[in-house]
């Protein structure tokens, strides 16, 4: 967590960008019956039988100090698709030397997956392109790639979508303009907090800890 927390107090270093990733799941589902139509100064009304038409899954990235993005839809999350992700964000910061990814520890996020869908050469230029940062298990709140998933949400998501390719063509517009706008994230939280407000979880690690409690 302070490694984290460490990386998201640098200031922008285009050599080395922190980069948040992560992958959300979307479920496609499509009405039986039309809704009934909007009414001004009503609020959207939909029957509720509705139809599952499967899934798939949103790949995301975000700089937050830059307000860039990067979003892709597939039908699924497996290594190859983490890969493909991974080439993309990598060509997105050619000057970059090293781009610090701060993700999950989900099995699909290791470099073994560019080795299994890229020549050995290709995989090996690929990861020496990032620098892995892992965030603790039940711990999603310190990517602040959620942060991002929660507005989408709001904005897009939660309401019901039928196909793919309409999800894939809303999503991706949003996201272009939100990186448009370079709307960014400030985060607060820092190590400081972090030894104060969870010291109770220090204090366990080591009994000097009690010390933070009063920062």
């Amino acid at each position: 967590m302070e490694q984290i927390l460490s990386l998201y107090a640098l200031p922008y270093d285009p050599a080395c960008p922190v980069v948040c990733y992560d992958e959300r799941p979307c479920f496609l589902i499509g009405d039986q019956i039309e809704p009934v139509a909007m009414q001004t100064g009503q609020a959207r009304k939909e029957h509720y039988a509705y139809e599952k038409n499967g899934s798939c899954a949103l790949l995301a990235a975000i700089e937050p100090l830059s307000g860039f993005r990067l979003a892709q839809v597939h039908p699924q999350r497996t290594k190859k698709e983490y890969t493909l992700f991974c080439q993309a964000l990598a060509a997105e910061f050619p000057e970059a030397i090293k781009i610090r990814l701060v993700q999950d520890n989900l099995n699909t996020h290791d470099v073994s997956a560019f080795y299994e869908n890229l020549p050995a050469d290709e995989a090996q230029a690929l990861a020496n392109r990032f620098e892995f940062h892992f965030t603790p298990k039940s711990a999603s709140w310190l990517n602040m790639i959620e942060i991002e998933f929660s507005a989408l949400t709001r904005l897009c998501l939660d309401r019901r979508i039928p196909s793919q390719d309409l999800l894939e063509r809303e999503v991706l517009s949003l996201v272009a303009q939100r990186k448009a706008d370079k709307v960014k994230i400030t985060w607060q939280f820092s190590v400081q907090s972090a030894r104060c407000k969870l010291n109770s979880h220090y204090v366990k690690v080591h009994s000097d800890n009690e010390k933070f409690k009063e920062i």
